[in-house]
């Protein structure tokens, strides 16, 4: 029986009692809303007495044209005789529908943005506090490890270094020189006109041990590791193997996050040393092929005119990126809510935060060292 009945009965002036018999399923939808539709204003109660059955789509509509303002708590308590399983369905549409009208009114456009600037806001403060806190859980594990209280796993963050540094050597190479032959190329094009094409050597030297070498080893590391590191534990979230290591009394955190903070932390400084010299190199053969400098002249210049302190000072940022790409990595990872969706939003977010705050980070140390006249 696919079709539904519907009696009217006035009960008093103006008040009306509407019995329903039949299928109130999604089939008879049509002809029954046609049905209301030739009939205006709502019924103060519902019979439902002589109805077979009903569907959720059915008990929606029954809901609604007995609370137009979507009240559908009170709504129920007009419905009578209904069987004990048609009540159970109207009230849990009724709770799940609750607050939740046909259609909510289009905000203005100011209005709009200003509402969706302000859930950035609130979004933003809540990821700050939460990496904040995963912080300082992680170093809480790294006190316990380094009392003995906590177990070091030696065999994971060799693991992990393979995987986050020698395996990243060839791309950090090669990106790097030829960024480096860029930066020479650009810089003899402007040198060139004021007969200074031999400063070219003090820019290419300077930039890659300072700034280029490391911030492009970063943001490398965050865009490969740093979101293999979310994709992995991601995966282990979504087939609840994180919720098994918790099972068995072992910490999430020692097994697997301190392996690949540690593993970054050894591995990020040795990959910026090898794209510093990348990047040099990559300078100094354009100087010999394009600007008549030859590889002598390019190393002398660069010994007088580039202090050592250079290397130092772009090295001492490698831990904290280091830091901060690891603890984003997997972080990310662990809020995995367990879909395959899950695992690449939260990715993307991974990459995304880890290559901003290295950025931002970057620039703070380079305000710290103008202020410290380095």
């Amino acid at each position: 029986m696919h079709d539904v009945a519907l009696s009217w009965q006035e009960t008093s002036p103006g008040a009306s009692r509407l019995a329903l018999s039949g299928a109130c399923t999604m089939r008879a939808l049509p002809a029954m809303l046609d049905a209301l539709a030739r009939r205006r204003g709502a019924p103060e109660t519902l019979d439902l007495s002589a109805l077979d059955a009903l569907d959720s789509a059915g008990a929606l509509v029954l809901l609604r044209l007995l609370s137009p303002g979507h009240d559908y708590p009170t709504a129920l308590a007009r419905v009578e005789g209904a069987k004990p399983e048609h009540l159970r369905l109207l009230e849990l549409v009724a709770e799940r529908s609750v607050g939740q009208p046909m259609a909510s009114p289009q905000e203005s456009g100011w209005r709009s943005w200003l509402i969706k600037f302000g859930r950035a806001v609130d979004d933003f403060g809540r990821q700050a506090a939460q990496l904040a806190g995963f912080v300082g859980a992680v170093n809480h594990c790294l006190f316990r490890i380094a009392t003995g209280r906590q177990k070091l796993r030696i065999t994971s963050i060799v693991h992990h270094m393979e995987r986050t540094g020698f395996d990243a050597v060839p791309i950090v190479s090669l990106l790097c020189f030829l960024v480096g032959a860029v930066v020479a190329f650009l810089s003899a094009t402007a040198l060139r006109d004021f007969g200074a094409s031999i400063l070219t050597v003090e820019i290419v030297s300077v930039s890659f041990l300072r700034e280029f070498g490391v911030l492009l080893s970063a943001i490398l590391v965050a865009g490969r590791s740093g979101s293999a590191f979310t994709a992995e534990i991601g995966s282990m979230r979504s087939r609840e193997e994180v919720d098994a290591i918790q099972a068995l009394a072992l910490d999430p955190i020692e097994l697997l996050v301190v392996p690949r903070l540690v593993a970054l932390l050894l591995m990020l400084p040795v990959l910026t040393f090898i794209a510093m010299l990348s990047g040099i190199l990559g300078g100094a053969l354009v100087g010999a092929t394009a600007l008549d400098i030859s590889l002598t002249m390019f190393l002398v210049r660069m010994q007088d005119t580039t202090e050592l302190y250079y290397l130092w000072l772009g090295l001492l940022k490698a831990p904290v990126f280091a830091f901060l790409i690891a603890s984003i990595g997997c972080l990310e990872g662990l809020k995995v809510s367990g879909s395959a969706e899950s695992v690449g939003r939260h990715t993307t977010a991974s990459v995304v935060q880890s290559i901003f705050l290295v950025i931002v980070c970057d620039a703070l140390f380079a305000v710290l060292y103008m202020q410290m006249d380095l």
